[in-house]
């Protein structure tokens, strides 16, 4: 899948009047959803960059800090991948302009990264919630920092095979090697989908449901939300990516502006992120507490059960310490 596809249609010349009128519809559609991508990403990349900020300068590292920093850096990355694919699409409609098909690498290398994080993320609370004796007594330290390590490698590794590399090299020896890694690549996004789901799934039966349930935390509703945002709008990329952009004849039913729909709700998921994390921390049982992102952001990942307090929390700027008021 090209994520420069559509694009072909415009550039076709046409003696029938529908197929014009199909053409300039595309045309429009394109332009506004390449739009709308260049203003939610924008908003995105503000809200990542502030999230990767304060996890990378301003508090303390644990392991759901590590993942959603992770997160962030992926969100930020297919988000600016994204706005600048967006320019030049836009630019290319009214001009001639030579899009590469490399931004094909670069898309699947962020969505692949993000997903995989996600996943780790969700896996990693369930584990807490399930075992939480052996999560906090022989779960090895630096499990969150080599498993982001080992995915950004996979995710990239998997990408630049999939993408251009394919093409160049395994198609001078046999077609068959691009089937092959297409099908790995296929395998495993399913898996990092029933992973995210099983795990998700497990861990709200465990939250709702059975006698020894354990109390809803920030960070429980933090995932979920998160979850749930990815599975509305960025589940879609990786439908379009494989299984639709697999069938046959189906871009002939739907002839255009498929990729930028699939790239605009996944452009939204990516922006919903940092606003979950900075809504979650603000969210008080009777009025917000002191208005700093960073505060909001260490509350959304707190894992404890917070009980109502007669005093309230506030942060003090110039100590860096939390005080009580």
């Amino acid at each position: 899948m090209s994520p420069t596809g559509p694009t072909w249609r415009t550039d076709i010349t046409t003696v029938n009047g529908s197929d014009y009128i199909l053409t300039t519809s595309c045309d429009a559609t394109k332009f506004t959803l390449n739009f709308l991508i260049i203003i939610i990403g924008l908003v995105g990349l503000a809200g990542n960059v502030t999230v990767l900020w304060l996890l990378g300068f301003h508090m303390s590292k644990n392991a759901f800090s590590v993942y959603i920093f992770n997160l962030a850096g992926a969100d930020f990355l297919f988000l600016c991948f994204n706005v600048i694919h967006s320019i030049h699409v836009i630019i290319s409609i009214f001009n001639s302009i030579f899009i590469s098909r490399f931004f094909n690498v670069l898309f699947n290398f962020a969505y692949l990264a993000s997903l995989s994080m996600l996943s780790a993320m969700s896996t990693e609370l369930c584990v807490s919630a399930l075992w939480p004796i052996w999560y906090h007594c022989r779960r090895p330290r630096h499990t969150a920092a080599v498993m982001c390590a080992l995915l950004w490698a996979l995710s990239l590794l998997l990408s630049i095979l999939q993408g251009e590399a394919c093409s160049i090299f395994f198609n001078v020896f046999s077609h068959g090697w691009c089937e092959k890694l297409d099908s790995i690549i296929f395998a495993w996004l399913i898996v990092l989908f029933v992973v995210l789901i099983g795990s998700s799934l497990a861990l709200l039966l465990r939250v709702f449901c059975g006698s020894h349930r354990i109390p809803m935390t920030r960070l429980f509703v933090t995932i979920a939300l998160t979850v749930l945002v990815f599975l509305l709008f960025g589940l879609s990329y990786g439908i379009n990516w494989f299984p639709l952009d697999r069938i046959e004849n189906f871009y002939r039913v739907f002839p255009c502006n498929v990729y930028e729909m699939s790239a605009f709700l996944s452009c939204v998921n990516s922006c919903a992120n940092p606003i979950i994390y900075f809504l979650v921390g603000s969210i008080r049982h009777h009025r917000f507490q002191c208005q700093t992102l960073r505060l909001f952001l260490q509350r959304a990942m707190q894992d404890t059960h917070e009980e109502e307090e007669v005093g309230e929390q506030c942060y003090s700027g110039k100590s860096g310490e939390l005080e009580t008021v």
